[in-house]
This record gives C-alpha cells, sequence and structure tokens, in this order.
C-alpha cells in the first residue's frame, strides 16, 4: 500500500492551527504532522497532544528551543538596539525565522512535501515564515489555509469549529479569545475590541504586567552584568540566556514595565493595532544602551543608530537570514567584545532609571571629563576645532 504524503503543519493546540489541522486532512490526502517549536510561550503539552492526538495525528513534536531563540536571536537583534517605528520591540519578528528554520528541518527528517502555518492573510508573520521556507527549503511546497479557504472571518471559525466538534477556548470573561501570541520575549494581543483605536485596551487582556498604577509603592532595583555584549547575569548570578529573561520578566512584569500599545504598519501595507507586553527585552534594551554609552567610542555608537531603522524593518519585515541583514549585524557586533561590564537600574511604577554603570573599560575618562583643571584635556584646540566646523556651514 502506497503511503500517503506528509505535511508538517506548525501547531500550537489552539483553536486556529486545530482548525486548519482538520482542513488538511479534509482537503489533502496527506498525513499531518504536527510540529510544536518551544521557545518560551505559555505551552500545555497535555492539550497538545490530547487536541492534535483527538484528530489522528500520529507525530506529534514538542522541541524545546528557548535557549537557541534567546541566544542566537534576541541576543544578537537587541545588541542592534532593534526598535521599529520607534516602539515595537519585534517580540514576534524575532520569532518566525527560528520556527520556519526548524520546521522545514522537520519536515526533511520525516520527508515531507509540504509545510503549513496558521498566519492569517493580512498580517506580517505569513511573510515572515514563508521567507525562512523559501531560505531553507526552496523545493517545499508551502499551504497558506488563511489565503485558501473560504473561512474568511473569526466567526467562520468558530462555526466550523463547532461542526467538527473543536474545542473553543474561551477568554478571561468567558467570551471567544483575542489573538494572541507570546514567546519568552514577549506577548501580543490583538482583534476585538483592540481594533477600534479609539478604544481602551481593557486591563485583563495583560498576561505578563501589573498594571504601572498597581506595582508596589517601593522601588526595585536589579543589577545585569554584560560579557561581549550580551547579558550573562542578573545580580551577579551568573544564568543561561533562557533563564535570565525569564527572570527579568518576572522583575519587570511586577514593577508594570513593558507595556506598549501602538498601531504599526505593516509590511504587507496595511494598519493594525495591538497591544504588547515586553518586559524584561525592556530592561535589558535599556541596560545594554547605558553599557555601550560608556564602553564605546562615538563614532562606533553613531554608526549603530544610523543603521537601527533599517536593521529593525529587515527583521520586521521577515529578513533575518538576507544578505543585508547579515552584513548589518556584522557593523553591529564589530565591537561588541568591548562591551563588558554591569548596570544597575531603579524600577518603579512602570518606569525604568539607570542607577550606575561599571566598567573596565578606558572609553570614559574621568580626568578628561572633570570640572577640575588637569592636563590630560588641551582647551587650546576648542577653538581650532570650532573653527573648522565653521567653514563647513558655507
Amino acid at each position: 500500500m502506497k503511503s500517503k504524503k506528509k505535511i508538517v503543519l506548525a501547531y500550537s493546540g489552539g483553536l486556529d492551527t486545530s482548525i486548519i489541522l482538520k482542513w488538511l486532512q479534509e482537503n489533502y490526502n496527506s498525513e499531518v504532522i504536527c510540529y510544536t517549536a518551544d521557545i518560551g510561550q505559555e505551552i500545555d503539552r497535555k492539550k497538545i497532544f490530547k487536541n492534535a492526538k483527538k484528530l489522528g495525528v500520529k507525530n506529534i513534536i514538542i522541541e524545546n528551543l528557548k535557549n537557541i531563540f534567546v541566544k542566537d536571536y534576541v541576543y544578537p537583534m537587541l545588541r542592534g538596539h532593534a526598535i521599529y517605528e520607534g516602539v515595537y520591540l519585534l517580540g514576534t519578528s524575532i520569532a518566525r525565522p527560528l520556527i520556519a528554520k526548524r520546521q522545514i528541518e522537520t519536515a526533511k527528517k520525516f520527508n515531507a512535501y509540504a509545510v503549513s502555518h496558521g498566519s492569517t492573510g493580512k498580517g506580517n508573520d505569513q511573510v515572515r515564515f514563508e521567507l525562512g521556507y523559501h531560505y531553507f527549503g526552496p523545493k517545499i511546497k508551502v499551504i497558506a489555509p488563511w489565503r485558501l479557504w473560504k473561512l474568511n472571518s473569526r466567526s467562520d471559525l468558530i462555526k466550523y469549529a463547532k461542526k467538527n466538534k473543536i474545542q473553543i477556548p474561551k477568554d478571561k470573561k468567558g467570551a471567544p479569545p483575542f489573538s494572541i501570541d507570546d514567546n519568552l520575549y514577549h506577548t501580543s494581543t490583538e482583534g476585538k475590541v483592540l481594533e477600534n483605536p479609539k478604544n481602551s485596551a481593557p486591563e485583563f487582556i495583560f498576561q505578563r504586567t501589573i498594571s504601572p498604577e498597581k506595582a508596589p509603592n517601593k522601588k526595585t532595583f536589579v543589577t545585569i552584568g554584560f560579557k561581549n555584549g550580551d547579558p550573562i547575569t542578573v545580580d551577579r548570578k551568573k544564568l543561561s540566556p533562557s533563564k535570565l529573561l525569564s527572570k527579568l520578566n518576572i522583575i519587570a512584569g511586577k514593577n508594570g514595565i513593558g507595556r506598549v500599545d501602538l498601531v504599526e504598519n505593516r509590511f504587507i501595507g496595511i494598519k493594525s493595532r495591538g497591544v504588547y507586553e515586553t518586559p524584561g527585552g525592556t530592561l535589558l534594551m535599556s541596560a545594554h544602551r547605558a553599557m555601550e554609552s560608556v564602553t564605546l567610542d562615538k563614532e562606533t555608537m553613531h554608526k549603530k543608530e544610523e543603521i537601527m531603522t533599517k536593521y529593525a524593518k529587515l527583521i520586521y519585515n521577515g529578513y533575518w537570514y538576507s544578505k543585508e541583514r547579515l552584513k548589518l549585524q556584522k557593523i553591529v557586533d564589530l565591537k561588541r567584545n568591548k562591551v563588558n561590564g554591569s548596570v544597575k537600574l531603579k524600577l518603579y511604577k512602570g518606569n525604568i532609571t539607570i542607577i550606575s554603570r561599571q566598567t573596565r573599560s578606558n572609553a570614559y575618562s574621568m580626568k578628561k571629563v572633570s570640572f577640575e583643571e588637569n592636563k590630560t584635556f588641551n582647551k587650546l584646540n576648542v577653538e581650532k576645532f570650532i573653527n573648522y566646523h565653521k567653514k563647513k556651514l558655507r
């Protein structure tokens, strides 16, 4: 008997991908393999296995990628200070390249002819996934249900789920859920009442941060240590990348840090509103910039600042594996070996204050900057410097 063709589905166990699983089974004469990348999202392994097996799936893979995700994807991005449109720390964007890579590798392992994802036809993630698929498996077919099926709305999905006895999850108010994506770096919430930008975000949607108003009435201090541009310690305790970020998520979340409510310009050409939480990442961004301020020279810092917008845009658009992003990464990392030391932060009701910066670097000279008289800085050269720049005005 001829064996069925195989499709590897990026599967979360939630409503959308469970519906896609059933739809693939109905419309393609293929065995569906469920692949879940554990990158620190709130994951229910029993639920994933239960829901997939209920639909007849034999091969269910859950792969722990938390350390790889933080070390090889989040940290390089943080070194580039990547922020899209001034506020978005790219939490969803940076997760897709890794998932796409491992999904293709899984497809090759099982000799699958196709891969599939649950990204909507209006979103950025379909682009991010499929650019990653193409980079690692250009000959593997991509099945994008949201661009193919006749289920054109959330209401249609719920009707389909009820018809096929697929469990429909509820939000904290007992209604069908918001569209939520989460990983160790961040959580995004979209849809429903948030689609109208005049509506304020209800407090119950927040997953990992407390409201700044309800945060403790006392200050919290945390010290982050860096080596070669990457964080390695919290309060002098060395931690793995995933554990370090997890710890900072808890500390920052309890202090109401890391919330962003934004309207962004999607790559495909429409605007969307979302509420994002990146507690630990917000601390790391502040601390890393503070660390570089006392360890890097002016030209290096300014060059990084110049390329940041382009660098962030490439990540947002799904070009993580592009030659252009890799080229910019080399510029970002050119002097990362000099970024060593520690930064102490004060956290209070949603605010971050830099308390101190410690390093053995000689980039910052107390003698030169001192208001006391010293011989290390020649004031007579300042007049020549100003006169030179006067000429450049004409």
